[in-house]
């Protein structure tokens, strides 16, 4: 395809995907009682053994096509706006092209996390075809190290077909914190995404309850200097980032359960994926009573939580309805270490 014709289709899929989202937008503000956005696991395994990672394994089969089809269907009846596929790597599932036109056909916009190692261009072409929305690529440095293979060296030819054949959107999260060696590889990784006509976003590499690890001044620099990319995302409303980026408790009211829901490959539903085993219980059996008990549970999480997809849908409800149930967990929020206050230029 000539690429004036191939831009011009890929603009009008964007703007018709705006559309949608902007009706989900408007459709989650007014009905508290659905979730804004799902992430579902379809399997466990991934490719690769990053050293921070508790999202994986290196065994597990791929849930099996239908069970996938009827926690689609399901998370569907609930009225979930965005479902998000995650892993694990789901480029591993066989039936992921499946999966993603069922999630289209619920009406939801589609999302996926992937590493990118396994994309080709007919790989490309056939998420197009299935009707992916939406894919997240993330990339932790610029060389791969002995903590990351993720890297934007090993990683960018991929990305230059995404460039090419992609017709959803694409977006490029760095990270900085927990160990990467070189901060500036995210402002690397961001400048590049950008530069390739995709949105850029940040992350902090958080503990293994996704709870903040105080950042270096350096790393607190490039974080919101990175930041400062997201002009195509609606990322870039997070109020969050001054306090994370400086190690200071947010006041906010965590909504997972309720607003946001993690499906593991069990089908459990759980706050989020640094949070599992609460609330644990069977998708098939989660009801609209679930949902309010959680919407007014109190997390004692949240107020160093870097989990950046929580914290966005909860802008829908940030107005309204105080959490008067207390959080029954044995979770001891940490204390982290104090920090000098920074402000990055213009602010």
């Amino acid at each position: 395809m000539p690429e004036h014709s191939f831009r011009a289709r890929r603009d009008w899929v964007a703007l018709k995907r705006r559309l949608r989202e902007l009706k989900m937008i408007a459709t989650g503000a007014l009905d508290k009682d659905r979730p804004i956005m799902a992430h579902i696991i379809p399997i466990r395994r991934c490719n690769l053994s990053c050293t921070y990672c508790n999202e994986f394994d290196d065994y597990s089969k791929p849930v099996p096509t239908e069970i996938m089809f009827e926690r689609v269907d399901r998370l569907g009846r609930l009225g979930t706006g965005i479902i998000t596929i995650s892993g694990g790597e789901p480029l591993l599932h066989p039936d992921l092209d499946m999966i993603i036109a069922r999630i289209r056909s619920t009406g939801a916009i589609t999302g996926m996390i992937t590493n990118g190692y396994l994309l080709t261009a007919d790989r490309i072409e056939r998420l197009n075809r299935a009707g992916l929305d939406h894919m997240q690529i993330s990339i932790d440095n610029v060389m791969p190290d002995d903590v990351s293979k993720k890297s934007l060296k090993v990683l960018d030819r991929k990305l230059q077909l995404l460039a090419r054949h992609a017709l959803f959107h694409v977006n490029i999260n760095s990270v900085v914190g927990g160990g990467t060696k070189n901060p500036d590889d995210a402002l690397t990784i961001g400048k590049r995404a950008i530069q390739l006509g995709f949105s850029s976003t940040i992350g902090i590499i958080h503990d293994n309850t996704g709870q903040l690890k105080p950042l270096s001044p350096k790393e607190r620099e490039i974080y919101l200097a990175v930041k400062a990319l997201e002009k195509r995302n609606f990322a870039q409303l997070s109020y969050f980032q001054e306090a994370i980026a400086n190690g200071q408790p947010n006041n906010w009211r965590c909504r997972a359960g309720a607003r946001y829901l993690y499906i593991c490959e069990d089908g459990l539903v759980h706050y989020c994926s640094q949070q599992r085993g609460y609330p644990g219980k069977p998708l098939s059996d989660y009801t609209l009573d679930d949902i309010r008990r959680e919407y007014i549970t109190e997390k004692a999480c949240a107020p160093h939580c870097t989990v950046s997809c929580v914290h966005y849908v909860s802008y829908f409800d940030f107005w309204r309805a105080p959490q008067t149930l207390p959080d029954t967990r044995p979770f001891e929020a940490p204390v982290p270490e104090p920090l000098v206050q920074i402000h990055s230029a213009g602010r």
